[in-house]
Formats: C-alpha cells, sequence, structure tokens
C-alpha cells in the first residue's frame, strides 16, 4: 500500500457547497463517505484499487492518495481533478451566467460552483437509472445494495481507521449477474437497469467523455432511458458543460420560485441564453432551493 499528498489548484473563485455537499448527500454507502472533514471514496485503478480523500483548503484541494500500485497516482489525481470539476473556467462560466437577470443574484451570492463529476461513466450512468423517479435516499440504498452484493472488496485495512469505506462500485460485467429478485424496484426499472449492464458490458454502449454525442445518443437508444438520464449522465459523468436538465423536478421547482417559465419547452427556450454553460446553470437552479445537496458536510 501506497499513501501520498498531492495539492491540487484550480482557477478561483470555487464555491465548495454544493460540490462537496452533493457528493456526499448522494454518497453510495460502501465506496462514498464523509471523514475527518473531507470526501472520500475508491477507485477501481489499473494497478489495483485505491482509495482518494478530498478536503477543500486555501486556494486548493488537498487530497491523499491511497493506492495499490504508486504507478496509479497520476491516473488517480485525474479522477478526483475529473469528480470535483477543478479544471472548469469560473469566469467564463459566471460572466455568461451573470448577464442573465435572473440568475445574477445567484451567482453573486456564491460565485465557482461547479459541477460534481464522476471517476466512471458506467458506473455512473447504473446510478442514475437506480435513481429514477425515487428519493436519494431510495437510489443510495439501491446502489448500497449492489455494492455489498457484486462490488469487489477493499483489502483489510486499506481505507484506514474508522473509514465505512469497503468495496468498488461493481463493474458492468460484474452486474449482469444480478438477479432481478435481488432489484427493490418495479419491474420496467429492473429491466431497464439490467438492459443498460448487458449493453455496457458487450460494449454495444460505450460511455466516451471525448465523443459525448455518441455516447448520449447510443445511451438514449435504449428502453427505459430517457432525457433526464442522458443528461444527467451527460452533466455528471461525460463533462457536458451544456446538459440541461429542464424535466428534473428540482429544476422545475427552482423554476418556479424564480418565476421562470413552467412548461418545458419555455423553460428550454429560456435557457439559450445559458449555452454553453446550461450544466452550470442548473447547479445556480439547485442553489436556489433548501437541499442537503446545497449544504457543505459539517
Amino acid at each position: 500500500m501506497h499513501v501520498e499528498d498531492r495539492a491540487l489548484p484550480f482557477t478561483p473563485p470555487l464555491c465548495p457547497d454544493n460540490l462537496f455537499g452533493h457528493l456526499v448527500a448522494t454518497a453510495v454507502p460502501g465506496v462514498e463517505e464523509w471523514h475527518d472533514g473531507a470526501y472520500r471514496r475508491t477507485l477501481a485503478l489499473p494497478g489495483g484499487p485505491g482509495v482518494v480523500s478530498l478536503r477543500p483548503g486555501a486556494g486548493q484541494v488537498d487530497a491523499t492518495l491511497t493506492l495499490t500500485d504508486p504507478a496509479d497516482a497520476g491516473e488517480a489525481t485525474r479522477l478526483a481533478r475529473r469528480i470535483l470539476d477543478l479544471d472548469a473556467d469560473p469566469d467564463a462560466v459566471d460572466a455568461t451566467l451573470r448577464a442573465d437577470a435572473v440568475l445574477r443574484p445567484l451567482v453573486d451570492g456564491a460565485p465557482g460552483r461547479r459541477v460534481p463529476g464522476a471517476p466512471d461513466a458506467d458506473e455512473f450512468a447504473v446510478r442514475a437509472v437506480l435513481g429514477q423517479q425515487v428519493s436519494t435516499a431510495a437510489a443510495r440504498t439501491h446502489a448500497g445494495r449492489l455494492v455489498r452484493g457484486h462490488g469487489s472488496p477493499l483489502p483489510e485495512g486499506f481505507a484506514g481507521p474508522g473509514s465505512t469505506l469497503s468495496h468498488l462500485f461493481p463493474s458492468a460485467p460484474a452486474l449482469t449477474a444480478v438477479d432481478p429478485d435481488e432489484l427493490g424496484m418495479p419491474r420496467t426499472r429492473k429491466r431497464t437497469l439490467l438492459t443498460l449492464v448487458r449493453a455496457l458490458a458487450d460494449g454495444e454502449v460505450v460511455l466516451d467523455p471525448a465523443d459525448v454525442t455518441a455516447s448520449k445518443a447510443a445511451l438514449a437508444a435504449l428502453p427505459g432511458i430517457g432525457p433526464w438520464t442522458v443528461d444527467t449522465v451527460a452533466m455528471r459523468a461525460l463533462g457536458d458543460t451544456d446538459a440541461f436538465l429542464y424535466s428534473d423536478l428540482g429544476v422545475r421547482a427552482a423554476a418556479e420560485r424564480l418565476d421562470l417559465p413552467a412548461r418545458d419547452r419555455d423553460l428550454v427556450a429560456r435557457a439559450e441564453a445559458w449555452r454553453p454553460y446550461r450544466a452550470y446553470a442548473t447547479q445556480y437552479l439547485w442553489a436556489a432551493l433548501d437541499h442537503a445537496v446545497n449544504v457543505m458536510p459539517g
């Protein structure tokens, strides 16, 4: 086991509240946690399992990497930066969104909001399906069951004392072994989940951040995968800065509170002014609501 500390720089400003708040509020038991003032999660790396610990600091994020193979330090750092969207250009994002009179107070109140990312697109696609039309708590419960039943366990003591991290998130091939009877969800969503994992495992669907358009089209072609799921995956796992969750319940609630259009097509038309940063506009819209995803963990 190899442990090293790294400082992860970014272009300020950075608002940590929704970033760490969202990651922790939606954390999958056994895979993610908030521990000792840091967001921590397991990673499947080329040389074996790893754990990354990310703590907001002054002008940087302090990262601690726990690795099976020291050669994986570069890859773990790259994934950590993706999780926290540290390569974003907040000046360009906020300048575009601040031009909108409705968003301007939200941007001025907490500039530098980032899009919480995911280290593995296949994992996040599975989690997005688990989260269809259910609460955050229910989605975490479903994901935790899959992790316990099909994820690879960490070596004893690998995550350190007091940690709840125990497994890697199961790969798509591992999830093809899921028995539908172990899934506590409606039949149609079971079918969607199992269709997705088979398509990912067989290479029928390839989720590649380097080709967002093709990835979204392949995902959308699967039965049971609608625009919300496609755009959620694009926003959180494919780095699509312009993905817009117009049908999301939180976005709709924020639109109502902010006197934005209620009908989907009207809201989409209104959001044209936010291109190419509609994914960031989504973060600012969510910030108008009282929800755990907007609150820095204690």
